[in-house]
C-alpha cells in the first residue's frame, strides 16, 4: 500500500525553541554596528548563541545599512543554523535610527502587528529626493508615524537624536537603552549596561544616553507639551526695525517679518532689510483681518526672493565658521583627525555674468567670443578645498563682493522680477483677494541656483503668463493653484505645459 506523505504546513509554528530576530536600520556614523555588537556580546555572556550580519545601503539614503542579529538559547550544546538577513514576517524587534528608515522597514515587510516590537527615532534626516524636489518634497511625518503605529505589535518612538546630543553620545546608545526599556529581550537591565561597559569606549556618555533611551521606552520620559512658537531672536542692530514692525504691522505677521529682516540683514545689510518692510507696506494696506494671510504669504516669499542664491551667497555660506563646525559634528571628527572639505564648483557663463556689474554682464552674454573664452576657462569646473588656505581665500574673496551686489546684473534682474510680481499682487488684491494670495505663493517656483533656478524661473513665467486669462473668473484662484502644483510636480515642466494647453 502506497503511503502518501502529508503536505508540510508552512503556516504552522515550528516545534521547540526559536530564535529572537532583531533588525537594526541605521545610517553611516550612527553606530548601528556597535549596537549590534552590544546585543551579541550581551547574549553570549548570558549563554546564548548569537550572530550578527550587515547589508549596507548602496548610496546616500537609498537605504541605510541593515544590521541583523539572531539570538538562540543554548539547548544541549547543539549549534543552531542562523540566518544571514531578516525575513519579512519573522522579525521580533525592528530598530530604526530615523523616521524615514522606519517607513522603509514597513515597506520591506519587516514589521508585523502580530509579532514586532518597533523602536524608531522621530527625528528626520531628509533624503536627496526630498531636498531636490521642485516643491516641498518632504514626506509627511504624521503619515509615517500613523503607519508605524498601525504596523507593529508595539511602537516605541522618541527623539533619540536629541537625547544623544543632550548626553554627548551617539544615537546607538539611546536605541540600546530603548531596547532594554521595552523588556522584549530576556535580559535584565544590568546585562545591557554591562555590555556597554565591556565595550570600553565612551562608557560614561553611553550609559547616560542609555538611560535616556530607557526612560523613553519605559514611559517615564513624558515629552513636554508643545509651546507656542517663540519669536525669532534678533540682535541690537535690528531693534529699530523690530520696533517698526511692532508699530506698523499686525501681530499675526510679526514672526514672519522678524525672521525676514533677520535673514535679509544677514544676506546684505540693514538698509536691505528696511527696503523689505517698505515693499510690504502697500500689501499691508490691501490685506484684511482676521488672519492677514495675504500679508503673511507675501512677506514670507518676498524674504526668500530677496535673498536669492547667487555666487556671492554660495561662497559666503561655504566659508562660514558654523558650516565647518556643523560638518565636524556630522562626521564626529576626533581630536587627532584632520578634516578636508572638497567643493566642486562649475559656474556657467550666466552665473559669472550675473556677478559682474550689470553693463559688463550684459556685454558678456551678448558677445560670442567673450562667452566662448569664459566657457573654455570655467566650463570644466574645478575642485576647491575650502579647508585649505588657498581654497578658503578664493571663496572668501567671492563672498566679500557682497558690498557690490546691488550693482550686479543678477540684482537688477531680480529687482525687476520682484517688482513685477508685487505689482501683480497689488493689482489683483482689491478685486480677488484669494487670487492675490495664490500669486504670492507662486514665488515657490523660483528657487535654487544654476540649472535649478533656470527651470523654476521658466515655470514661474509660464504660470504668470496665464494670469490675464484667469482674472474675473470665479475659480481663478483654484486654477492658478492647479497650474502651480503642476509646475512643482516634475522638473521637465510636461505637466504644466499640458495644463496650459487645456
Amino acid at each position: 500500500m502506497a503511503v502518501v506523505p502529508k503536505p508540510l504546513d508552512m503556516t504552522a509554528p515550528a516545534a521547540g525553541p526559536r530564535s529572537l530576530n532583531i533588525a537594526i536600520l541605521a545610517m553611516g556614523g550612527e553606530g548601528g554596528g556597535v549596537l549590534a555588537d552590544w546585543i551579541v556580546d550581551m547574549a553570549e555572556h548570558a549563554g546564548h548563541f548569537a550572530q550578527t550580519t550587515s547589508v549596507p545601503g548602496v548610496a546616500q539614503r537609498t537605504g541605510a545599512t541593515i544590521y541583523y542579529v539572531e539570538i538562540f538559547p543554548e539547548i544541549g550544546g547543539e549549534q543552531p543554523v542562523l540566518a544571514l538577513m531578516p525575513f519579512p514576517g519573522e522579525v521580533d524587534v525592528v530598530i530604526a535610527s530615523e523616521l524615514m528608515e522606519a517607513g522603509r522597514a514597513i515597506q520591506r515587510g519587516l514589521v508585523t502587528p502580530e509579532r514586532t516590537t518597533f523602536i524608531a527615532s522621530s527625528h528626520r534626516v531628509y533624503s536627496m529626493t526630498e531636498k531636490t524636489a521642485m516643491g516641498d518634497g518632504r514626506v509627511d511625518e504624521r503619515t509615517l508615524l500613523e503607519a508605524c503605529e498601525g504596523a507593529a505589535a508595539r511602537f516605541v518612538c522618541g527623539d533619540f537624536a536629541r537625547a544623544a546630543e543632550d548626553t554627548g553620545s551617539v544615537i546607538s546608545a539611546v536605541m540600546f537603552g530603548a531596547l532594554a526599556g521595552t523588556g522584549r529581550l530576556p535580559f535584565a537591565r544590568q546585562a545591557f549596561e554591562e555590555a556597554v561597559k565591556r565595550g570600553g569606549v565612551g562608557v560614561e556618555s553611553s550609559l547616560s544616553a542609555f538611560e535616556a533611551g530607557y526612560r523613553i521606552a519605559s514611559g517615564r520620559d513624558v515629552p513636554a507639551p508643545a509651546a507656542t512658537q517663540p519669536l525669532p531672536v534678533i540682535g541690537p542692530a535690528l531693534l529699530p526695525l523690530a520696533a517698526r514692525i511692532e508699530r506698523d504691522f499686525p501681530a499675526a505677521a510679526r514672526p514672519v517679518l522678524l525672521a525676514g529682516i533677520k535673514r535679509l540683514a544677514d544676506y546684505q545689510d540693514l538698509g536691505y532689510a528696511a527696503e523689505y518692510l517698505d515693499r510690504l507696506m502697500p500689501i499691508r494696506a490691501l490685506d484684511r483681518e482676521p488672519d492677514w494671510r495675504l500679508l503673511s504669504e507675501t512677506a514670507r516669499h518676498l524674504a526668500l526672493w530677496m535673498s536669492y542664491e547667487d555666487t556671492i551667497r554660495v561662497a559666503d555660506l561655504k566659508t562660514r565658521r558654523q558650516r565647518f563646525e556643523r560638518v565636524r559634528g556630522e562626521v564626529r571628527l576626533g581630536n587627532d583627525q584632520l578634516l578636508q572639505i572638497n567643493e566642486f564648483l562649475h559656474p556657467r557663463v550666466e552665473e559669472i555674468a550675473d556677478t559682474l556689474p550689470a553693463g559688463l554682464g550684459r556685454w558678456l552674454l551678448r558677445t560670442q567670443w567673450a562667452r566662448g573664452l569664459v566657457s573654455r576657462v570655467a566650463g570644466k569646473g574645478r575642485v576647491v578645498q575650502t579647508t585649505s588656505l588657498r581654497g578658503y581665500l578664493l571663496l572668501y574673496a567671492i563672498a566679500s563682493l557682497r558690498g557690490m551686489r546691488r550693482s550686479t546684473l543678477r540684482f537688477a534682474e531680480e529687482r525687476e522680477r520682484i517688482e513685477s510680481w508685487l505689482g501683480q499682487i497689488r493689482e489683483t488684491a482689491p478685486a480677488d483677494h484669494a487670487l492675490a494670495v495664490e500669486i504670492a505663493a507662486c514665488q515657490r517656483l523660483v528657487k535654487g541656483y544654476s540649472d535649478t533656478h533656470a527651470r523654476g524661473l521658466r515655470n514661474f513665467q509660464t504660470v504668470m503668463s496665464a494670469l490675464p486669462g484667469l482674472r474675473g473668473k470665479p475659480d481663478a484662484s483654484d486654477r492658478l493653484r492647479s497650474l502651480r502644483d503642476a509646475a512643482l510636480a516634475d522638473e521637465s515642466g510636461a505637466q504644466l505645459e499640458s495644463q496650459v494647453r487645456h
